[in-house]
């Protein structure tokens, strides 16, 4: 067995603005290892960190997302009371913990989703399904419970009937199906599911990041502390979009009638 095939990598692409992130240990169908684990929180802190970068894209090499955790690697973690892999001073790809990303995050999945592979893609903020998807939270099955976000999740999305479904049972369930209750936005040939998360991400990237990032913070706002939060955060945010350089040129370009040219400043 190869390192690679051992403890598996995190590939990072960039794409102009857009920061690739790929799960790469296709032989063993990108089962999450600690090592890759810590550099998926790598990769999300490059593409928060860098002003360059507006769109991440997570997806996978082989024909697979992820089967899930490598448990064999985690379970004496477990036992132990570890959490996930993290760093306080890294985003975390589970957004669970560490600093908050506030840049959006498209999932490209394809063939088996499991696990933690339905956790990452339920932390990102569009999911592109191939129609070959496979999906299922088995942990009960292990004897462990799901704690990269799926016990919430799960009911935050599909709602409490359709979450005790999947979560209970631990049964596979089609793109159909996670498309049906909330879970994935799009599903297209296994084939183009890359291509349309990079067309997606370029429909973003046309837009100012600023109010792009602003947009996105204030509907977590929303998810995380309610209505009221979220209004009362209007004023001050619209304010600071206003007095940016991008609302200028937004409204010069509407002025032109010409395509504008943001900077994210």
């Amino acid at each position: 067995m190869s390192v690679d095939d051992a403890t598996g990598r995190i590939s990072v692409e960039r794409r102009g603005q857009v920061l690739l992130i790929g799960l790469d240990r296709p032989a063993k169908r990108n089962g999450l290892t600690p090592e890759m684990f810590e550099a998926l929180n790598d990769a999300y802190t490059l593409l928060e960190d860098d002003p360059a970068l507006w769109v991440g894209i997570l997806h996978a090499h082989g024909d697979h997302f992820t089967g899930g955790i490598d448990l064999p690697r985690f379970a004496a973690r477990m036992a132990d009371g570890g959490d996930l892999p993290h760093a306080p001073d890294k985003v975390d790809a589970f957004a669970l913990r560490g600093r908050p990303r506030t840049k959006p995050v498209i999932a490209a999945v394809k063939g088996i989703c499991f696990t933690a592979g339905i956790e990452l893609m339920l932390a990102a903020d569009i999911v592109v399904a191939g129609s070959d998807c496979r999906f299922a939270q088995i942990e009960p099955k292990r004897g462990i419970m799901a704690t990269g976000g799926a016990t919430f999740r799960f009911v935050e999305r599909a709602g409490w009937g359709n979450a005790m479904r999947w979560l209970l049972t631990g049964s596979e369930f089609g793109p159909q199906e996670a498309q049906r209750i909330g879970f994935v936005q799009e599903i297209v040939e296994p084939a183009g599911v890359l291509d349309r998360a990079l067309e997606i991400a370029g429909e973003i990237t046309d837009k100012a990041p600023l109010a792009v990032r602003a947009t996105r913070r204030n509907a977590m706002t929303y998810a995380l502390e309610g209505q009221a939060a979220a209004i009362a955060q209007f004023r001050e945010i619209q304010q600071t979009l206003a007095r940016s350089q991008d609302a200028r040129e937004g409204v010069m370009s509407f002025i032109e009638k010409r395509p504008p040219v943001f900077s994210g400043t």
